[in-house]
């Protein structure tokens, strides 16, 4: 089986080459980058299979960094930050990242984070169930429909108005979740632990800005908010 290649980017010299080191004990193949630029051009020239970008890095700052590589791929993409501080973390998922971690952080949890992301990417289907009679419009394809919006679980393809649209896997596994139960309530937990797997209270910032984006990209009213509660698809 090939290696997992990882592009690391990194502006601290230790910190670049220690964990580089561990992803290597991993079993990952790691291109680090000391800066922004170097990194945008080992992205293109090495296509790797996943992004870790430092936020804090010179020449071109891990959010600009990110943006580029969103412009070109769908490439899964990890923020790393030494502040857990908002801004620094929305940005970072508004520029198109799947998660952050927050340095310092633990080998173990940052490999397991990258695992995690790299299954989203590389799922064979979507969750299971498929309404009943109160649910969304199922022709014999497979294919469920939420008014011009159509959801292909086993192609993984969205469409709105006939024209597909690109999601990354992050949005693409929201959106699964969302459709295999219309009209229901899904909270931020429950969407942490499916979508992201966390097994624990992660950052709910991180389905916030998910939904915000897909909202952007499927229509601002597909997706309803339910205060104090979560999240519904409108079938």
């Amino acid at each position: 089986m090939a290696e997992t290649h990882v592009l690391f980017v990194e502006d601290d010299d230790v910190i670049r080459e220690a964990t580089q080191l561990a992803l290597e004990r991993d079993g990952f193949l790691v291109t680090a980058a000391p800066d922004g630029l170097t990194g945008l051009e080992q992205f293109r020239a090495r296509r790797p299979d996943i992004a870790l970008l430092d936020v804090m890095v010179p020449g071109l700052d891990g959010v600009s960094l990110c943006r580029r590589i969103r412009d070109e791929s769908t490439v899964p993409v990890i923020m790393l930050s030494a502040r857990a501080d908002a801004i620094d973390v929305v940005l970072g998922l508004e520029a198109g990242a799947d998660d952050y971690v927050t340095k310092p952080f633990d080998g173990a949890v940052l490999v397991a984070r990258i695992r995690a992301v790299l299954r989203r990417f590389g799922h064979a289907s979507g969750p299971g169930g498929r309404g009943g009679e109160d649910g969304p419009e199922e022709p014999d394809c497979g294919v469920l429909r939420f008014g011009d919006l159509e959801v292909d679980p086993e192609g993984m393809e969205v469409r709105k108005g006939g024209e597909q649209v690109a999601l990354t896997p992050t949005e693409m596994r929201l959106l699964l979740e969302f459709s295999s139960a219309p009209g229901t309530v899904l909270s931020r937990d429950k969407l942490l632990e499916r979508v992201w797997e966390y097994g624990w209270g992660g950052d709910t910032r991180v389905v916030d800005v998910h939904v915000q984006r897909l909202r952007g990209k499927i229509g601002q009213d597909r997706i309803e908010t339910v205060r104090g509660f979560g999240y519904k698809l409108k079938g």
